[in-house]
């Protein structure tokens, strides 16, 4: 199979063989529903973006080197992007994208689009874990429809790490991401997660300066290092 963004080859999800004791998943919100500080989107969203990178830059420091990322608006793409551009700087780390079934792009806005493709043309591994091409999300059971393609992405990417980076609003228990997280806990593996508590108290110390919210968010103090 090949990627209808990109083009570039899609391999069965097995092909994948890391050392899941160097390996995460990142598991978070998508844009559409993270709540935007004082109808500030922009700002809130790059305020993720800041600790996303923040928690990768810490997995790095403590030993980790594949990266698994689901591809989805939002957390999914800002960290696959960040990532690539680690890759360019650090041989050693690898972007494993994982697409739930081939045709999961096909609601994203342009944008998203134009990172997804970039994002493919430089993962290591370029795996979905439904070989039916013609497969999609739907709330019923069918030769080309199932309800469970996120949920089998989600549970790959855990199966296939040792540790989960979360990007978790607590309102929101009934989403993928706590869906992932519940799952990593079930299955005895390590979760670093922040919500938006911690993204709203950034800016409320830093106001709207995304300098000084950069420089607060870079002295948080290493999470792993204590794995």
């Amino acid at each position: 199979m090949k990627s209808l963004v990109s083009g570039a080859a899609v391999f069965p999800a097995s092909v994948v063989n890391c050392e899941r004791s160097r390996t995460i998943c990142i598991t978070g919100h998508r844009r559409s529903k993270i709540i935007p500080y004082r109808s500030n989107p922009m700002l809130t969203y790059s305020a993720v973006r800041l600790m996303l990178y923040r928690y990768i830059d810490m997995a790095v420091e403590a030993g980790y080197e594949n990266f698994i990322s689901g591809l989805a608006s939002g957390t999914d793409l800002w960290s696959a992007e960040y990532i690539v551009m680690k890759k360019r700087r650090n041989s050693n780390i690898k972007l494993i994208a994982v697409m739930p079934f081939l045709k999961h792009a096909e609601y994203l806005n342009s944008a998203d689009l134009a990172v997804l493709a970039e994002v493919e043309r430089n993962a290591d591994f370029l795996v979905t874990v439904s070989d039916n091409p013609d497969m999609v999300y739907r709330n019923y059971v069918s030769a080309n429809c199932s309800p469970d393609v996120y949920r089998d992405r989600n549970y790959y990417m855990v199966d296939n790490s040792s540790a989960v980076i979360a990007f978790a609003d607590n309102q929101k228990l009934r989403s993928g991401t706590h869906q992932t997280m519940r799952y990593a806990y079930r299955n005895g593996r390590k979760i670093y997660s922040f919500n938006m508590d911690n993204i709203y108290a950034v800016i409320e110390k830093c106001g709207s300066d995304i300098r000084a919210i950069g420089n607060e968010i870079a002295l948080i103090e290493n999470v792993f290092n204590a794995r």
